[in-house]
């Protein structure tokens, strides 16, 4: 008994000292809060929701509604200005849509990406998904390493390269729709375009043949459970703890285990081959490959390494083409004067040819400023951000360093200040003649880490919707929603779903 006595004893007073402990800690955590709030109060913002959430609930309302998170800051931007507060915790994000200061913080290496965000996507729920590849890598010396070694796989020459392959993947889409359009069955665009960037990333930067319009495949509902997963983790600091969200949280952990599996093996096959002194095709796995190669103290994380970037490149490259794709094919078939004035320089430029070649892509002008004007209403990659460690002054207002830098090209696109009637889908906005927009359009964000893939994308983009306006005619279906969904990109709520039919001539 007296034994027992003294463990009590022991453990109530280690009980006691834990509790005064942590109670002494959260009134530190409190008091630490208010300093930050004390501390950046002076910046305009909205009101708090929480004195600990800060405005993480607005957030959460946001997501419970379906709705898009980037409308919330062009709100804030017009309501407060060109800098406005965000409390997230003791965090401080700073939406920034001046001009100015977006040129001076994108265009400089000094800024790296953001703590909260990027280390944010190492993993999702504990399962490793984009870890420190080329998008998330905050290291500057890590990432322009990657980046110097990657260059070559989107080179022009390079590029010049792949029309084949990009011709050769449209042409699939093409048989698809002449199906549909033959069976006078409607066509789900996003859907379709999906599967074609999809099986177009996966044979000109990986080697495979997925052929997605004819076969089944888990890839596209894995990268879309990931995007939402990412969502979740980034703007609801509290998702993980609920138990109605576990069985979610399971799908996201298991899609991130596929993407990285379904690579290891890809990864291993290469290298092999490479080993064996056969002949491999200088893409992106190539590059991937030699990238870990010439890393130091790479033993252990060497295939992790590699992973990470095949992952990047696997979602990066196909997810935000397909959704800029059916956008444009969306827009085009709501104004049906800007659709006869591209189909008619598609006819002009390609003709009747099949095959479409790289300087074809030159002379489709208008169809690049229909492609711009996409991106600047519905830019599916909407954001991007960067830690300030030092003070800085935006517009007048002093700002202490230590904060984050958030800017929102979807808010800036959309801006009545920028913008004449910005909500007007009109191409002429980027004529080759018309003034250049002024660091408030960055579809692929600026500066040294600015999108490796632009041109990639956009040189796909004018392959696929050349073709598709070569041969069909198409119309919305009635009745459908035209709202945008926000899963980390911005995709047509919607799905764009068409009637097609083949052209006469």
């Amino acid at each position: 008994m007296a034994l027992f006595a003294l463990l009590f004893s022991v453990g109530a007073n280690a009980l006691t000292w834990a509790c005064f402990f942590l109670v002494f800690a959260f009134l530190g955590y409190c008091c630490y809060i208010k300093y930050i709030h004390m501390k950046y109060d002076h910046i305009p913002g909205p009101p708090r929701d929480s004195f600990f959430l800060g405005h993480s609930p607005t957030f959460v309302r946001i997501m419970k509604n379906d709705g898009i998170v980037h409308n919330k800051f062009l709100e804030w931007a017009e309501t407060y200005g060109p800098v406005y507060r965000i409390n997230i915790l003791h965090y401080i994000i700073l939406g920034v849509t001046c001009p100015e200061a977006t040129k001076e913080i994108l265009m400089s290496p000094k800024y790296p990406k953001d703590k909260f965000l990027y280390k944010g996507l190492f993993n999702l729920f504990g399962q490793r998904f984009l870890g420190t590849g080329l998008v998330t890598a905050r290291d500057h010396e890590l990432w322009y390493k990657q980046r110097r070694i990657m260059d070559p796989a989107f080179s022009s020459l390079y590029l010049r390269g792949l029309m084949g392959t990009f011709n050769e993947r449209a042409e699939k889409l093409m048989d698809k729709l002449s199906e549909l359009a033959d069976d006078k069955t409607e066509a789900n665009m996003l859907q379709l375009v999906n599967c074609v960037t999809l099986d177009i990333i996966a044979k000109v930067a990986f080697g495979v043949d997925l052929d997605l319009l004819s076969n089944n495949s888990p890839f596209p509902k894995a990268i879309e459970a990931c995007l939402k997963g990412m969502v979740h983790q980034i703007r609801d600091s509290l998702f993980r703890f609920n138990p109605k969200n576990w069985p979610f949280i399971g799908e996201v952990r298991e899609a991130c285990r596929l993407l990285r599996t379904t690579g290891a093996k890809w990864i291993h096959e290469r290298r092999r081959a490479m080993q064996d002194g056969e002949d491999v095709p200088k893409d992106i796995l190539t590059q991937i490959i030699r990238t870990a190669a010439t890393e130091e103290n790479m033993a252990e994380e060497e295939e992790e390494f590699m992973l990470d970037n095949f992952v990047t490149f696997f979602i990066a490259g196909q997810e935000t083409t397909a959704n800029q794709l059916a956008f444009c094919i969306m827009e085009l078939a709501r104004h049906p004067e800007i659709l006869a004035k591209v189909t008619k320089e598609v006819d002009d430029v390609i003709g009747m040819k099949q095959e479409i070649s790289f300087d074809d892509l030159g002379k489709l002008i208008y169809l690049s400023q229909v492609l711009k004007e996409t991106l600047r209403i519905y830019p599916t990659a909407p954001g991007t951000s960067r830690d300030i460690e030092e003070d800085m002054t935006i517009d007048g207002i002093h700002l202490p360093g230590g904060f984050t830098c958030l800017f929102s090209s979807f808010a800036t696109g959309r801006m009545e200040k920028f913008f004449e009637d910005p909500l007007k889908f009109d191409p002429d906005r980027f004529h080759p003649d018309a003034p250049k927009p002024y660091y408030c359009y960055y579809p692929f964000a600026l500066g040294p880490r600015s999108c490796l893939g632009q041109n990639f994308a956009q040189m796909e983009a004018k392959v696929v919707m050349a073709k598709l306006l070569q041969r069909f005619d198409f119309r919305l279906v009635p009745g459908q929603s035209f709202d945008i969904q926000d899963t980390g990109t911005l995709r047509p709520k919607g799905g764009v779903i068409c009637t097609v039919r083949h052209r006469k001539y």
